[in-house]
């Protein structure tokens, strides 16, 4: 791996700070002062140091992040703020978004750089469960609970597969109307799937909030804010 690589890889810094660094004599590798950024390192067996404190390599970084509505599920975007945009520059190098959530969707998104992971997150056959706060228009139909336990169709080639519906009591929303709510938890992950199940039931989506996925929850986080997966989450996921 090259040198600046590594370092911006242990967040020391952007690739051009790291630069800046490593001219200023600020590394050292093995004992030695480092002297280009293109020198290869072995991040297994290297020491490295930065202003002499030893740096530790993580392959793979995993967050939760409480996605906030107005910003959109990518890397980049030219038009609208996305949800890397949160993170600061020397933690977002490489990361990205696990799945999408909606722009005007707010709620729980995981954001790493391990592809293996998230693929194993998305991949259809694992039925990862993802449960959502939903505020509709209308309220239910009496029979809702049944028909998304049977399957929903929204239109694919395939009904959608089981999902829980659980409803909660409405209440009047600051605009004077009544919003009525419900909890959905679903197992898969098609495009606007959870704006589409309560279509295909008569009832339109106002707000939407992703609330887990799996084991893992947005306990202690305010819209923004982000932390550190542990490695016992990430064990859990994996065994999901």
């Amino acid at each position: 791996m090259r040198l600046d690589k590594f370092l911006c890889a242990c967040r020391v810094g952007t690739r051009s700070e790291v630069k800046k660094y490593i001219k200023q004599k600020l590394v050292t590798v093995n004992g030695q002062t480092a002297l280009k950024p293109e020198d290869k390192v072995d991040e297994t067996a290297d020491i490295i140091c930065f202003r002499g404190k030893q740096l530790q390599y993580e392959a793979y970084r995993y967050y939760l992040l409480y996605k906030p509505a107005g910003c959109v599920t990518a890397v980049t975007d030219a038009t609208h703020k996305t949800v890397m945009d949160l993170f600061p520059d020397d933690i977002r190098g490489g990361l990205s978004p696990v799945g999408r959530l909606d722009r005007d969707t707010e709620g729980l998104l995981i954001v790493t750089n391990d592809g293996e992971f998230t693929h194993h997150i998305l991949s259809p056959s694992h039925h990862i469960p993802k449960t959502y706060l939903a505020e509709l228009d209308y309220a239910l139909p009496e029979d809702a609970v049944a028909r998304f336990k049977e399957g929903l169709d929204i239109g694919d080639d395939e009904l959608t597969l089981p999902a829980e519906l659980e409803l909660i009591e409405p209440y009047i929303h600051e605009n004077g109307y009544v919003r009525h709510r419900a909890l959905v938890t679903i197992h898969e992950g098609r495009y606007h799937q959870v704006k589409r199940m309560f279509h295909a039931v008569g009832c339109k989506v106002l707000y939407l909030k992703r609330l887990s996925i799996g084991n893992l929850t947005l306990c202690g986080l305010d819209p923004g804010d982000f932390r550190r997966l542990t490695e016992q989450e990430i064990a859990a996921l994996k065994e999901l």
